[in-house]
């Protein structure tokens, strides 16, 4: 089964609509809240997935939101995508994480299946009773906001062979952000807040 068939199957779909639910989370641009997503997709999923399938879906924009960054060192903009867009893009998560998982660094704790914050601070406890001394922090500031969208889907493209799912993804990153009521398109950069972000 190709990519694209794994992502819209029922079984797949079902997984991301519960961690959807689950996550709850402010509505998109379209203002439909997670609670009125199951009458949506009853009366809309053959369409959705006909449109996903056949390359014509078109993701909406999402809704730029700016938060305060902890410890007051100014504002983190978050996008908002529509409930409609987080199933999909969880669905598509879901198929692409144990494709790109395997690659990552031992080392590494953000957005891991299996592994979490709490994990992160042992490994931290059992380096400092390892005897290290040294903490160093790093930022990459702004790099979500600078991500160049042919070098990301270029990369991508080296595991994910389905160029529908490519075609997808790379219309996520230029679906455009909405602020004050005006759409902007995006040529780089990828919004914080879905969940193919990570």
């Amino acid at each position: 089964m190709r990519l694209m068939e794994q992502i819209v199957s029922r079984e797949n779909m079902m997984t991301a609509y519960r961690r959807v639910m689950a996550n709850k989370g402010a509505p998109g641009i379209d203002k439909m809240s997670v609670e009125q997503l199951k009458p949506y997709l009853k009366e809309h999923w053959p369409r959705i997935k006909e449109e996903l399938l056949s390359e014509r879906y078109k993701p909406a924009p999402v809704r730029g939101v700016e938060i305060p960054k902890p410890g007051g060192k100014g504002k983190r903009l978050l996008g908002i995508p529509t409930v409609l867009d987080r199933l999909i893009q969880q669905a598509i998560h879901q198929v692409l994480m144990p494709i790109f998982d395997p690659g990552f660094s031992n080392s590494s704790y953000g957005f891991r299946p299996g592994r979490s914050a709490h994990d992160a601070v042992r490994a931290a406890q059992s380096y400092v009773a390892a005897g290290s001394r040294f903490v160093v922090d790093l930022d990459l500031e702004k790099f979500f906001d600078r991500v160049n969208h042919d070098v990301l889907m270029a990369r991508v493209a080296r595991k994910v062979k389905d160029k529908r799912v490519l075609r997808l993804i790379r219309r996520y990153l230029q679906a455009g952000l909405m602020m004050g009521g005006l759409i902007t398109a995006r040529s780089e950069g990828t919004p914080q807040g879905g969940p193919t972000t990570p």
